[in-house]
């Protein structure tokens, strides 16, 4: 093959109580990569269309081309890629945005090798991508991008979190913007040992209970006392959209990855689509319109369109 193909979802990073290492893949939204294999030496980003066009398209200064250039320098590649990326995820919006662009390229780089690589093992160059776009390598987007679903990344692990297939995610995404260097500013500071201690409890019982198909466990967990209440204030209109997803039955709901989206569990699609609603509108009376995205939490990997 000479080109090819890929598509990554969007996400939902930490998850509310994993913060840096949890996270969830998304469909509806997601970013389309297209993939040549060219006899230079090098990684080009030919075009960047879609939601968002002004990404740099400097190789190095991008996400995908990032990735792409740490993939070519570790297996020692004799050729190289030409990207075009099709931005679905806009930027800004705590949905993965940069980190789709990345996987997507990866993804599609990765069927073009004569010998292409478990999904797996492009996980350490997908974090190489992110950290373009963050200033730090956390997989808790790219993550469940590669495998789907729930997903613990640590810094060299991706674990696979088994999730009724029933359990539904709401995410709303108001129309507004909240960059990711600014989100990470908001957590400056000290924090008490018993936030710790109850953070670790709630990630507990959100995994133990997705695990055991425990509904309770999840609504007894699904807190976050660390980073929601750092970064809530910058979000308008949040703890009333959090208040509407937890009146309509959500297992718990918070801000998707450094916002301003947010996301909600819910235990069946019914109640996801109406929580939704209700999410919707409470954004829509602090003054913004919302786009809202229902999915399985079991949500779609990564993968190359034939």
């Amino acid at each position: 093959m000479k080109q090819a193909r890929a598509f990554a979802p969007a996400s939902i990073g930490n998850v509310a109580v994993g913060f840096d290492i949890l996270g969830q893949s998304l469909g509806g939204a997601g970013d389309l990569a297209t993939v040549a294999r060219i006899d230079a030496p090098l990684v080009r980003i030919d075009a960047i269309r879609g939601c968002v066009t002004t990404l740099p398209l400097e190789a190095g200064r991008n996400t995908a081309g990032r990735a792409l250039i740490a993939l070519r320098d570790a297996l020692a590649l004799p050729f190289g890629f030409a990207i075009e990326l099709d931005k679905g995820i806009a930027l800004g919006s705590g949905m993965g945005g940069s980190a789709a662009s990345c996987v997507a390229a990866l993804v599609a780089a990765n069927a073009l090798l004569d010998e292409p690589l478990a999904v797996e093992a492009l996980y350490p160059f997908a974090l190489e991508g992110e950290a373009v776009a963050s200033g730090s390598r956390h997989g808790d987007n790219v993550g469940p991008m590669l495998l789907g679903g729930l997903v613990l990344a640590t810094r060299d692990r991706l674990v696979r979190i088994p999730v009724p297939d029933a359990w539904h995610c709401a995410v709303v995404h108001p129309d507004a913007v909240l960059e990711t260097r600014r989100a990470r500013a908001a957590l400056a500071g000290d924090y008490a040992l018993a936030d710790f201690v109850a953070q670790s409890a709630h990630l507990a019982l959100v995994l133990a209970g997705c695990h055991r198909g425990d509904a309770g466990l999840v609504r007894a967990g699904l807190a976050d006392v660390l980073v929601e209440p750092r970064r809530a204030p910058l979000i308008a209109g949040f703890d009333a959209v959090k208040q509407a997803a937890l009146a309509h039955d959500a297992l718990g709901a918070s801000i998707s990855g450094a916002g301003p989206s947010v996301f909600a569990w819910f235990e069946d699609r019914a109640r996801a689509e109406a929580g939704a609603r209700a999410m919707q509108d409470a954004f829509a009376a602090a003054g913004f319109a919302s786009e809202a995205f229902v999915g399985a939490i079991n949500g779609p990997a990564a993968g190359v369109i034939e």
